[in-house]
């Protein structure tokens, strides 16, 4: 039969480069894409986390590599894409996904420490990630660009407002960007997780989670970190050549509901 359609819903041969890795929603993205076809540099902090997750991947005959990387560190950045890019032969695919939660009240004693780290590894990291990235985007047939914000990048809760701010700044950004790219073909977006069952939810106690998740979220649960990983990788499709600067929301409800 003759197809019908002219994009791709593949990553076949796709080359990832993914931030925070090592646990979490990245490793759940970086297992995702490489299970569907694409080449995954993964990068993380913490070396033996970001190990565990290239050895997952490797271990079931897919293609990964782990650099170790501290976003915070720009000539890191740069070398570190530069290496995976070199060592995959290009980039297709930048995943912004490497995070803290510090959370401090505005009159804290160390609010300002906090405040600055926060900036630095949530927002400021994304730009230069993205700038090393880019002579290497130019030059792929399908240029994706995907930031991984928060629902507290559309909204806010009191005591977090490090955390807050710098996420609606990666919102910004990815708006800002995708008129700044969008002539060159290179699709920028940004996802919204709420709340995920990750390292950063941990400390909530089951019981206080449940209550959350009965009073706030339409789905009445925390989401799982595959849940996110999926849309992520349906943004870096070729096929998602017409979404662009979109903040989309993966939160089961919780941003919508009123009652």
């Amino acid at each position: 039969m003759e197809k019908l359609s002219t994009l791709s819903r593949s990553i076949e041969g796709k080359i990832v480069f993914i931030t925070g890795a090592g646990n979490g929603m990245g490793r759940a993205t970086a297992k995702l894409f490489a299970e569907y076809g694409a080449k995954v540099a993964a990068s993380d902090l913490h070396e033996d986390s970001v190990n565990k997750t290239v050895e997952e991947i490797t271990n079931a005959d897919y293609d990964a590599r782990a650099w170790q990387l501290d976003v915070t560190d720009k000539e890191s950045i740069h070398a570190t894409i530069q290496s995976a890019a070199e060592h995959y032969g290009g980039l297709d695919v930048l995943v912004n996904n490497a995070g803290v939660s510090l959370r401090t009240a505005i009159d804290d004693e160390d609010y300002e420490e906090r405040f600055a780290k926060s900036v630095s590894i949530l927002l400021t990291s994304h730009t230069r990630t993205i700038r090393a990235a880019l002579p290497y985007l130019r030059e792929s047939g399908s240029p994706r660009i995907i930031n991984i914000a928060s629902t507290e990048g559309l909204g806010a809760i009191p005591g977090n407002s490090p955390y807050t701010s710098s996420k609606h700044g990666v919102v910004g950004l990815t708006r800002s960007l995708a008129t700044e790219l969008g002539k060159e073909g290179i699709t920028v977006n940004a996802i919204c997780p709420g709340p995920i069952l990750t390292a950063m939810t941990d400390w909530i106690p089951e019981e206080d989670r449940e209550i959350y998740s009965r009073r706030r979220i339409a789905l009445r649960r925390y989401g799982d970190p595959e849940e996110v990983a999926h849309i992520t990788l349906s943004l870096a499709l070729p096929a998602a050549s017409y979404i662009t600067g979109a903040a989309i929301p993966v939160d089961g409800g919780l941003t919508i509901r009123r009652g």
